[in-house]
């Protein structure tokens, strides 16, 4: 690594400036502690309005705010993903959080008591690093996508916008999580369409009905998945796995709203036979479009540090990363909670990273040997 490019030296350095990121921002600030954070995004809320035109949050305006600032609309309204990524940026302004955009992190390190950062021509001495970042950064499509045919059009779902990307014919999604399944519904308008993968459930009642409004928003995100499942519950750490390696059920679409939009189910996708996907059963499917709704791989490889299992999965106590102190994460599935990776759940765990960041800081200016290393 190049020493041409002076060594900038802050507290600590939160990578992402999505809800995770903006929130631990916010706690920082609110305890003194100097900071900066590094996104990629070329604006403030992309991670958001880079998705697919229809998307719209599951969870309504009153659980969508972030702490110091509620969402600007009435409390049953479901935001659209541009009026969150709008929201992201006027938070960022509102608490004047020092966000760096278009700042891709290349690697971090271990650089003397603290952590070495480097992102393009700037390099940041940190003592601490906060990974806010959820485990889906890199698009995951399988091996043998590669053996279809090439006037397929394959995309990913984060590449995903709208359906004038496909060309004429059947359209395979495969993938039958929440992605998928709002996607299939869109495109089954104009293109047969076949949904590939197993039933991943789905919750029992409307999210845009009045006992939703009413009563289970309520019991569902700020008791069900805020406070019993989580790692401090049973329930909730049997239920951990599950979440993490196998997903959520769908929230906003049903099994009938598929059948009724003509959507067919059909098993998982197995290969590929003569450029075409074959599924389980031993079918063969001649279509024109395939969307990938796979998944993703966590994306942390510029990570250099023994921090991840067997699993691929950085292994943390609530964020907290007991071999390396000063290294965090905030914004993971099941962090803590199931609540973790949504909108109304990250402050919790922020707040927390937060105050531990601020008592280092503190003992580092108690005793001036802890602080980040000299340039």
């Amino acid at each position: 690594m190049s020493n041409e490019f002076p060594l900038e030296r802050v507290n600590t350095v939160v990578i992402g400036a999505g809800q995770a990121g903006l929130s631990v921002g916010y706690h920082l600030s609110q305890r003194g502690v100097s900071f900066v954070i590094l996104d990629a995004n070329q604006r403030i809320g992309d991670q958001w309005r880079h998705r697919w035109d229809s998307l719209r949050l599951f969870t309504p305006a009153q659980f969508a705010g972030l702490d110091g600032m509620a969402f600007p609309a009435p409390p049953h309204y479901f935001p659209t993903k541009d009026e969150m990524g709008d929201f992201l940026e006027r938070y960022a302004q509102t608490f004047t959080l020092p966000v760096l955009s278009g700042t891709r992190v290349d690697r971090v390190s271990r650089h003397g008591e603290g952590f070495l950062v480097v992102a393009g021509d700037r390099r940041f001495d940190a003592r601490n690093v906060v990974v806010a970042m959820a485990n889906f950064q890199r698009p995951r499509v399988p091996p043998f996508a590669k053996e279809l045919k090439p006037d397929i059009v394959q995309i990913h779902s984060c590449d995903y916008r709208n359906p004038s990307q496909l060309r004429d014919g059947d359209v395979l999604v495969v993938g039958a999580g929440n992605s998928g399944a709002e996607i299939a519904l869109e495109t089954a308008r104009a293109h047969k369409t076949w949904m590939s993968g197993r039933d991943v459930g789905h919750v029992p009642f409307d999210v845009d009905g009045v006992l939703a409004r009413l009563f289970l928003f309520r019991i569902v995100l700020r008791v069900l998945f805020h406070r019993v499942l989580t790692v401090a519950t049973p329930f909730g750490r049997a239920m951990r796995p599950k979440v993490l390696h196998i997903g959520g059920p769908l929230v906003r679409t049903k099994p009938r709203d598929l059948d009724a939009a003509g959507v067919q189910r059909v098993p998982r996708v197995a290969g590929a036979r003569n450029g075409l996907p074959v599924l389980d059963d031993g079918r063969v499917l001649d279509v024109k479009n395939v969307v990938w709704c796979t998944g993703f791989h966590p994306g942390f490889s510029w990570l250099d540090l023994p921090v991840f299992g067997p699993d691929g999965d950085p292994m943390h106590a609530r964020g907290i990363v007991a071999s390396h102190p000063g290294l965090y994460f905030v914004g993971l599935h099941f962090l803590y909670a199931f609540s973790s990776t949504m909108i109304h759940g990250v402050g919790r765990d922020a707040e927390r990273i937060a105050s531990h960041v601020a008592a280092r800081a503190s003992s580092a200016t108690a005793n001036p040997a802890l602080a980040p290393s000299a340039a």
